[in-house]
């Protein structure tokens, strides 16, 4: 859980700006700062997380890897179960998860882009639909504010 304090002088639009001191918007300002910084933590934990567990199944199950490979992918057995359990193959509707984030987002990018730089020194056009995106931003924000915890 993310720790904040009511903030009641940081925003004209929340306070009666006429009575906020230089101190005051001073001090409100710097625990801003240090409120942004709690959020990225959380964020920056969590592509921490999808980074180790990225693909995992490739070397946990090579050998349903390795056998649908050798078929160049004729034969999906392994190919199938590896987009629902991986929270990143969000260009196949099976692979995005109901409560797809921004991390799966950046995942995903990372994943297409080093696969491909990796492989042919390019990568493909990525085309992701839109409505995909603004369900991931929309999940993202409601992660967030489910993690924080107001203090008076």
């Amino acid at each position: 859980m993310i720790k904040i304090k009511k903030s009641t002088t940081a925003d004209t639009r929340t306070c009666d700006w006429s009575k906020v001191t230089k101190e005051q918007l001073k001090e409100s300002s710097e625990q801003h700062i240090s409120d942004v910084k709690k959020g990225m933590d959380f964020f920056t934990g969590m592509m921490d997380v999808a980074s180790q567990e990225h693909d995992f199944d490739k070397l946990t199950d090579i050998d349903g890897f390795h056998a649908d490979f050798q078929t160049g992918f004729k034969v999906t057995t392994w190919w199938d179960k590896h987009r629902k359990i991986n929270r990143h193959h969000l260009l196949q509707d099976d692979g995005v998860p109901a409560d797809v984030n921004l991390i799966d987002v950046l995942d995903m990018i990372t994943d297409c882009v080093m696969a491909g730089m990796g492989r042919t020194g390019s990568v493909y056009p990525l085309q992701i639909n839109t409505e995909l995106l603004k369900v991931a931003f929309d999940n993202t924000v409601n992660m967030l504010k489910k993690e924080i915890i107001i203090e008076d």
